[in-house]
């Protein structure tokens, strides 16, 4: 089963450029999307042989998530049953027959942590929401994050320490899911892979330069390692400040 996760920073923008060639060449079982930015009725997407699911923001052009699948899951869930996290179209979960599918796209802490201790909340909000699915299966979760783990994940982490997104306070929260037991997918298989990025700012040639930070992943509960086939990203795919990642489980 191949399973895909991409911000696409505006599926409406990116419908306009290659999300069509790129949908079709990457040919997955399932696609996870992150930051749709768009309402219902502002799309008319037709994809044969998927089923579509969307989470829309109630703020316009903002957040989303979408997932189209296949596999027509057993149950939807449309964020994680609090109030105060709910609003913004973060989160989808496909309920399928031996785990749990969550497309997520964590709050941005923004420039000059404004939004920091509201991410903090977020982050304990949804590994219990996690740790509640786990009660009765896996879980995979897969969407930007927006936090670089380690070092190895971003290419300048000394001038980026107190920058949103590599703060110790939201790679803390990061490290508490895997120590809950869950895996990094992508590090499982690449645990040493330098200058491999999933987002690039469009500013001074960052992409060109791959001057980049790791940011999107596939987090899997630990039970599920052995079924773990392979993980990569896919840079060549261009179209949004972000590119695709990839799982494939057996």
């Amino acid at each position: 089963m191949k399973l895909i996760s991409w911000n696409v920073n505006g599926l409406r923008a990116i419908l306009g450029k290659n999300f069509m060639e790129a949908f079709t060449a990457l040919d997955a079982d399932v696609f996870c999307l992150q930051e749709t930015k768009l309402q219902a009725g502002q799309h008319d997407l037709d994809l044969p042989g998927y089923h579509l699911y969307w989470n829309y923001a109630e703020k316009k052009g903002y957040s989303g998530t979408a997932i189209f699948t296949k596999v027509e899951p057993l149950s939807v869930r449309y964020g994680i049953g609090v109030e105060e996290h709910d609003h913004e179209g973060r989160v989808i979960t496909l309920e399928y027959a031996d785990f749990y599918l969550v497309c997520v796209y964590v709050p941005n802490s923004q420039r000059e942590l404004t939004r920091l201790d509201y991410r903090m909340t977020w982050e304990d909000a949804f590994l219990r929401y996690i740790r509640t699915l786990e009660q009765h299966k896996p879980v995979i979760y897969c969407g930007d994050l927006n936090v670089a783990h380690k070092p190895i994940d971003l290419k300048n982490p000394k001038s980026n320490t107190r920058n949103a997104g590599f703060t110790q306070e939201e790679r803390d929260k990061l490290t508490a899911v895997i120590d809950a037991g869950y895996v990094d997918t992508f590090r499982h298989f690449h645990p040493d892979q330098t200058d491999a990025y999933t987002w690039w700012s469009y500013m001074f040639k960052a992409r060109e330069k791959n001057v980049g930070w790791r940011i999107d992943y596939f987090i899997a509960s630990e039970k599920l390692t052995a079924r773990l086939q392979s993980a990569c990203i896919h840079p060549e795919i261009m179209g949004s400040d972000h590119c695709p990642v990839e799982l494939v489980i057996d």
